[in-house]
Order: structure tokens, then C-alpha cells, then sequence
């Protein structure tokens, strides 16, 4: 498979969201000061990410209690007690990545246990090593404070 097609063959197990919540995460951690608190414009800037997207995304964040919000000219965001103890299951269910670890990989309609479409079996093997993984990765698991170049790979710069 080329390469290109393979890139974006990988994106289809994850959405936009569930990225950018990722890599906003990621990023609140690196920039943690327990006085500072970020601004939106700030990680959407640094992580070249669309505002109101991400705003969006961060406002979901915060209610589930991955993050914490406050509003105001010294408001922002920050990590909490939580937030390097959640795993990636939990950030995929909140950007909505759970509404498609149960449809059908060939997106057949009827593909279910009772009238399984050619690949189910298969298709439910890996989703299962999928869920376990995105279960057993926290966000801890992914930070490397002593990487010098880390925000520039989760940047995209």
C-alpha cells in the first residue's frame, strides 16, 4: 500500500476530535504551571488547530472532568488530578469514537452476530485488541517531558 494511502487509511480509526482533544491534552500537560491556566487561542494557535473546534472539543474535555475550565480574562485550562491517570478509551468515548467501534467495518446495514457480513469474526478480533489497547494507554503513557521536540510532533509542525 503507498504510503499516503496508508496515512490516511490509519485516520480512519480515529477522528479529528479525538486528536486534537489528544494532542490539546498532551499539550495543557507539557505547559502545566499549577497558577496558569491556557487560553483556547493559545493551544488552538501553538497546535495550529481550528478555534471553535477545539473549543468545543476542550468545553466536552472539562465537563467530563479530564480537564479543568475557567471562564474569564485569567480563565483557561489546566490538567487536574485526573487527567494523567485517564485512559484513551475514555477521551475516544467523549469525541464520540464509541459510536463506531459497533458498526460494521464494510458499513453494511445489516451486519450484526445473527447475519454477520464477510469479515465480522475478523473485524471483531481486532476491534477487541483495539478497545483493550485504548483501555490500557493513559495519558501518562504518551507523555515524554524529556523529548525537546514534542510539541512540534503533536503540533504537525
Amino acid at each position: 500500500m503507498p504510503e499516503q494511502a496508508a496515512g490516511r487509511f490509519v485516520r480512519m480509526f480515529l477522528s479529528k476530535s479525538f486528536g486534537y482533544a489528544l494532542r490539546s491534552i498532551l499539550y495543557l500537560v507539557l505547559a502545566h504551571d499549577e497558577n496558569k491556566r491556557i487560553q483556547l487561542s493559545e493551544i488552538a494557535g501553538k497546535l495550529n488547530i481550528p478555534r471553535h473546534f477545539l473549543g468545543k472539543v476542550m468545553k466536552r474535555l472539562a465537563k467530563e472532568g479530564v480537564l479543568l475550565s475557567q471562564k474569564g480574562p485569567m480563565g483557561g485550562f489546566i490538567i487536574n488530578g485526573q487527567t494523567l491517570q485517564t485512559p484513551l478509551i475514555k477521551i475516544a468515548m467523549i469525541t464520540g469514537e464509541s459510536a463506531h467501534f459497533d458498526s460494521c467495518v464494510l458499513r453494511l446495514k445489516k451486519c450484526n452476530s445473527q447475519q454477520p457480513c464477510p469479515l465480522h469474526q475478523q473485524a471483531l478480533q481486532i476491534r477487541d485488541k483495539w478497545l483493550d489497547l485504548l483501555s490500557s494507554v493513559t495519558v501518562s503513557d504518551l507523555y515524554k517531558k524529556d523529548q525537546a521536540d514534542f510539541i512540534k510532533s503533536i503540533a504537525n509542525i
